[in-house]
């Protein structure tokens, strides 16, 4: 019995040098391999790329949950404004003329919803200091029975000429449950983009007919006398 113990012990000392030494062979590869890694100019660039690219994208998702994505018009209206105000190219001391948000399918087209959205640009960014200027004003205030009257959409009625300006410009495309805005700062003399700003309006409506006022006139019965 105390060969047999013996053995047993002999057996497992042998079993345990044997891990050992693997464990001890798998650590100095291991190392070898991380000491390589790590003197691999390339792999630690291609490691750094990816890490910044990984932070770009999550602050991308932070800008679409907090800045671009609202539930409001006038949030909608706000975002686009504090977006184009963040760029530092914009010179503020110039001229701005903020002309209708078009639809994006028809650069001559607009509703009622894009004459509202120009029109609160014209609020948001002269109160951020920038110089607006309104060109729809007429040579003369014009009076009648109903009130007195500046501004004007009658091109006869409007100056010929403008000054150097920067224009703002911006499209709106209705998809389901929202509607997509686009805004630019061109300068009008180069046609170069200033600024440009991105938001999102989600109203989660099925419908959006009553936000353009392009509702189907509601289903009609004729009623007539039975023979």
């Amino acid at each position: 019995m105390l060969k047999t113990f013996a053995k047993a012990c002999l057996v497992s000392a042998t079993v345990s040098l044997f891990f050992t030494g693997c464990v001890q062979q798998l650590s100095s590869v291991t190392s070898s391999e991380s000491s390589v890694v790590r003197n691999d100019k390339s792999v630690t660039q291609a490691n750094d790329k990816a890490q910044i690219t990984k932070k770009h994208i999550e602050i991308a998702q932070d800008l679409q949950v907090h800045v671009t994505n609202q539930k409001t018009l006038e949030g909608t209206i706000n975002s686009l404004a504090t977006q184009m105000m963040r760029n530092k190219k914009m010179d503020t001391s110039k001229p701005v003329l903020i002309t209708s948000f078009v639809r994006l399918d028809n650069f001559k087209k607009t509703t009622e919803f894009g004459r509202i959205v120009s029109e609160s640009m014209i609020n948001e960014m002269s109160n951020r200091g920038f110089n607006i200027i309104e060109y729809r004003g007429q040579m003369a205030v014009s009076i009648n029975e109903q009130g007195e009257y500046f501004i004007t959409r009658n091109p006869y009625k409007l100056k010929d000429e403008i000054p150097n300006t920067y224009v703002v410009v911006g499209t709106y495309s209705r998809q389901y449950g929202r509607v997509m805005l686009n805004a630019r700062v061109i300068d009008n003399i180069t046609g170069r983009i200033i600024s440009s700003a991105r938001s999102t309006y989600l109203h989660n409506r099925r419908n959006d007919c009553i936000l353009f006022k392009d509702c189907r006139p509601a289903r009609t019965i004729k009623i007539i006398q039975e023979k």
